[in-house]
């Protein structure tokens, strides 16, 4: 990791901001917020869930107006952060977590979606001319792709790549500003991680200023120079990465104290067989069998493409492809189930994409989390029972610790955390033998991962079986007493109890053990 002392100081950040408020109705997302970066810097931007850093960039980008009182400079030359608008500034570029890109459209489309094509005096667009600036800016990357190829069929890394060259496009070389990434590698697979971290070096070798938002306290650590932590709208403060440690960084976002060693897991136990799963192939899955133990939790593991990410889909029903092999779930039934009908064993999922299949953003909390009840909710004359309804909401609000201003709040006022939250409060509350989790922690902060990781084993003491796919190689060894790693499709390896450690994980999904 480089520091301050080997950047280029200037006489002025390439970015300011001073008395950043912004207020929605009741809600102070920000309050008097102030942020310095300097030229070749990468800084971080860590707070927990609803602490204000989507507001914070969303005001940068000019998708919100900022309240009166906020002020800002690029190089000490002012701009307005009170408007709504396209875009705030030139320097300012943008790579959200969605990345902005369409996947059915190739890497030349994409950027000229942003800067226009390449075109001769006629209007004809000059296709050689085109790909050949396509190339160089994906190459400056070291990413050999393959420009007219769907984005479908590119990496997540790929697609990470082709996003921030398109917010690159077009910057002189004189003139450099700042690039904001918002969870880069919230989706990327263990393996590619690494990857993107280079990227960023040399992004900030190509004389640009990075402002790094993640929730991974590893990646902090490995690639920023400072970071800016906020809790609850407010600045808790900026420091030299160098100068801090993880549970030092951890404290300053939750603002209690957090043992660096702590990772909640379940009872390990004998039990009796809670689901087995017999020869199903799907997809890039060729025969894989497993058995589940009341109590237990139990992790899947690969890389990308493996088929680990895809098993919890075809062992819940969520499968729409080809499926072959059986399934049983002791506490329903012990007939064996054809996997293409286990939808029938009504085995909660929680899904790798909250935002699009794990929640109805129409919706309010309350209707999120009943759902699937409301057949349960219905009073003596077939009547949804108000007050069944609000009883198993708020006990559920409470019992997980979901922040919300109440049952009837629209989903999408809550962070990404409570969100998740309310997914897991939906599964639970069905009382299921089994539950099935895909990334569970994707895109959360500190304090919900640990909340969430003491709920699974509190769960899992219980008696709760638990089948958690994860890329986060964290959440395997915080959460399961058996990880059983699958590549090409396979069951390569199972790692048990206090083998289950990163480098086993990985050598073993990488095909190095």
């Amino acid at each position: 990791m480089t520091t301050l002392d080997s950047v280029v100081a200037t006489a002025e950040p390439v970015l300011r901001v001073s008395g950043l408020s912004k207020r929605f109705g009741a809600t102070r997302a920000l309050d008097g917020v102030e942020i310095e970066i300097q030229h070749g810097e990468i800084h971080a931007l860590l707070g927990p869930n609803g602490s204000g850093k989507s507001t914070l960039i969303k005001i940068l980008a000019g998708y919100h107006h900022a309240d009166r009182g906020a002020h800002a400079w690029l190089d000490g030359e002012p701009f307005d952060l009170a408007a709504i608008t396209s875009a705030r500034h030139h320097r300012l570029r943008f790579v959200h977590q969605d990345l902005g890109l369409i996947n059915e459209l190739n890497a030349m489309d994409n950027l000229a979606l942003t800067r226009g094509f390449a075109r001769t005096s006629y209007g004809r667009i000059r296709w050689s001319e085109q790909e050949a600036a396509t190339r160089a800016l994906v190459n400056r990357f070291g990413l050999d792709l393959d420009v007219r190829r769907p984005l479908s069929e590119a990496t997540p890394v790929e697609r990470t790549v082709v996003a921030i060259a398109a917010a690159l496009q077009g910057w002189d070389e004189d003139e450099r500003g700042l690039l904001v990434l918002d969870e880069p590698t919230a989706r990327l697979p263990p393996g590619e991680v690494a990857r993107l971290m280079e990227i960023v070096r040399e992004v900030r070798r190509s004389g640009a200023s990075v402002l790094y938002v993640s929730h991974r306290l590893d990646e902090i650590f490995e690639v920023a120079d400072r970071v800016t932590v906020l809790r609850g709208g407010r600045l808790v403060g900026t420091r030299p990465v160098d100068q801090l440690t993880p549970p030092a960084l951890a404290a300053m976002m939750l603002g209690e104290a957090v043992e660096a060693d702590r990772l909640p897991a379940p009872a390990r136990r004998h039990a009796a067989l809670a689901m087995e799963v017999r020869d199903v192939s799907a997809g890039p899955l060729d025969g894989v069998s497993f058995e589940l133990r009341e109590g237990e939790t139990l992790g899947l593991a690969g890389l990308r493409g493996s088929g680990h990410e895809l098993l919890p889909y075809v062992i819940t029903g969520a499968y729409a492809g080809d499926v072959r092999g059986s399934v049983r779930v002791l506490a329903r039934s012990p007939e064996w189930v054809d996997v293409a009908r286990a939808g029938r064993l009504g085995l909660p999922l929680v899904p790798a994409d909250r935002t699009r299949v794990g929640i109805i953003s129409e919706f309010s909390v309350e209707e999120n989390m009943t759902l699937p009840l409301l057949g349960r909710l219905r009073g003596r004359h077939g009547a949804i029972d108000r007050r069944r309804v609000a009883a198993l909401v708020d006990h559920w609000i409470d019992r997980i610790g979901i922040s919300t201003a109440g049952r009837a709040a629209p989903i999408t006022t809550l962070s990404g955390g409570n969100q998740q939250k309310v997914v897991m409060a939906r599964c639970l509350a069905l009382e299921p033998p089994v539950m099935v989790l895909c990334e569970p922690t994707a895109g959360v902060d500190i304090g919900t991962r640990l909340q969430l990781y003491d709920l699974i084993a509190e769960q899992a003491r219980a008696g709760l079986g638990v089948v958690v796919a994860s890329t986060d190689v964290d959440d395997l060894i915080a959460m399961c007493t058996r990880v059983l790693v699958i590549r090409n499709g396979r069951l390569a390896r199972e790692i048990s109890g206090e083998a289950i450690t990163e480098s086993a994980l990985l050598d073993a999904m990488e095909g190095i053990a």
